[in-house]
């Protein structure tokens, strides 16, 4: 009977069969929030390459990610974490944004994927051949690695803002839209950080005391 953690590296393994020899994981974190980019990442293992504990980073606590994370950074061939800004998303929407900040950790300078493994259901135009895998980052050890990293990186990025704007919450819900978000919305008005192009409830804009 095969484990999980066999299914999580049957993909990667077969391309690696076929020859393939930088096969880029891509994932992003963040495109359900209201407030803060979101945050693509891209890693490519070494052919052979096993990590056991590598699995979807939402089913993982968070001291654990920390250290898959290093553990990751350490032994990948190559990563990379992106950000897609405010503007970015209130211009081009939170999909187009999301895809175009994963399509920027692709074409990083050094990167050189031969093949792309993105976790969801659409992507863009490219000159490297890509599969979507919907829950990708539950069926391949690669996408999970790039959602480790994006996640870690977003929450550590929502800590920092949270001392600035400590009234959402951000340590908590990491910008999210929990109820707590959004009475501090209605209270407090929108910052900075928020997404214009969302439902907010409200029209105001922060004003530091």
């Amino acid at each position: 009977m095969k484990t999980d953690f066999v299914s999580r590296i049957e993909i990667e393994t077969q391309l690696w069969k076929e020859g393939f020899r930088r096969v880029m994981g891509l994932d992003e974190v963040g495109r359900g929030c209201l407030a803060g980019p979101v945050v693509a990442a891209g890693v490519i293992f070494k052919p052979g390459t096993l990590i056991e504990e590598v699995r979807d980073s939402k089913q993982i606590p968070g001291n654990e990610r920390e250290i898959l994370a290093e553990r990751i950074k350490e032994e990948a061939d190559f990563w990379i974490i992106k950000e897609g800004s405010i503007a970015t998303i209130d211009s081009l929407n939170i999909l187009w944004a999301s895809i175009k900040t994963m399509k920027d950790c692709a074409e990083e300078k050094g990167a050189d994927p031969d093949y792309l493994l993105v976790d969801g259901n659409r992507y863009t135009t490219s000159l490297v051949p890509h599969t979507c895998i919907v829950k990708g980052d539950d069926k391949s050890m690669t996408i999970a690695a790039a959602s480790i990293l994006a996640k870690v990186y977003r929450d550590s990025l929502m800590q920092e803002l949270h001392s600035k704007y400590p009234e959402y919450g951000w340590n908590r819900n990491v910008g999210y839209p929990t109820p707590e978000h959004k009475q501090a919305l209605a209270k407090f008005g929108y910052t900075p950080y928020h997404r214009l192009s969302f439902k907010l409830g409200t029209d105001s804009m922060y004003k530091k005391s």
